[in-house]
C-alpha cells in the first residue's frame, strides 16, 4: 500500500459505502494511518491508497502516539453553517498548497469499525479536515475549490504530477486504467 499522487484515476473515483469490516481492512486501516504519519499528514482518504471504500482515517496532531486517532466509515456531513477560508495541502499533491473557502462548522455523522454510529458538530481544523476527506470520497481535490487565480499559481506544480503520471505509466511503473478497474472492482465486491 502506498499514497497515490494526482491524477491517479482512483482520486476522482467516487467511493462505495463500506458494507462489512474484517481483519483485512482493520489491518489496511491501520496500515493507513501509518502511511500518513510517514508523509506527515492529519488525515488520510482510502481513495488516497487505492481503496475505492467510503472511509478515511485523521489524527490532527500528524504524529504517531500523539494527538486522537480517528476512523470515518461512510461519513456523511449532514449541515454546515459560516464561512472560513484557510491553506490547504493534500498527499496526493505534495508542496502543493493553497486557499480554500469552506463552511466553518459541521455536523457530520460516520460509522466506527466496530460499527457504532456517532454524530458530531466540529468547527476549526477538525471541520476542515473532515470536509477535505469526505471530498476525496466523492472524487473532489482541494484544488477543484481554489479560485481561479489561486489555481493559476499552482497549475505548473499540477502540471508536473500529471508529467510524471504519464512518464511512470508509460515505463510501466503504474497500473493501465483495467487493472485499477479490476482491483476496484474486487474490493468493492468484498467491502461494499
Amino acid at each position: 500500500m502506498q499514497i497515490i499522487h494526482y491524477p491517479h484515476p482512483t482520486l476522482r473515483h467516487k467511493s462505495k459505502p463500506v458494507k462489512r469490516v474484517d481483519a483485512e481492512l482493520r489491518a489496511m486501516i491501520g496500515e493507513m494511518f501509518e502511511l500518513m504519519y510517514e508523509a506527515r499528514g492529519i488525515g488520510l482518504a482510502a481513495n488516497q491508497v487505492g481503496l475505492p471504500l467510503r472511509l478515511f482515517v485523521m489524527n490532527l496532531a500528524g504524529a504517531k502516539g500523539e494527538g486522537e486517532e480517528y476512523v470515518f466509515i461512510n461519513p456523511t456531513i449532514n449541515r454546515s453553517t459560516g464561512t472560513d477560508e484557510a491553506e490547504e495541502g493534500c498527499l496526493s499533491l505534495p508542496g502543493v498548497y493553497g486557499p480554500v473557502m469552506r463552511p466553518a462548522e459541521v455536523v457530520f455523522s460516520a460509522y466506527m469499525p466496530n460499527g457504532e454510529k456517532f454524530e458530531q458538530k466540529v468547527d476549526g481544523m477538525f471541520a476542515r479536515c473532515v470536509q477535505h476527506e469526505t471530498d476525496h470520497l466523492d472524487g473532489v481535490m482541494f484544488t477543484d475549490r481554489m479560485d481561479e487565480d489561486s489555481l493559476y499559481d499552482v497549475q505548473k506544480q499540477i502540471d508536473q504530477f500529471e508529467l510524471t503520471f504519464e512518464r511512470l505509466r508509460g515505463e510501466g511503473k503504474l497500473p493501465t486504467d483495467e487493472q485499477i478497474a479490476a482491483f476496484q472492482q474486487e474490493m468493492e465486491q468484498k467491502y461494499a
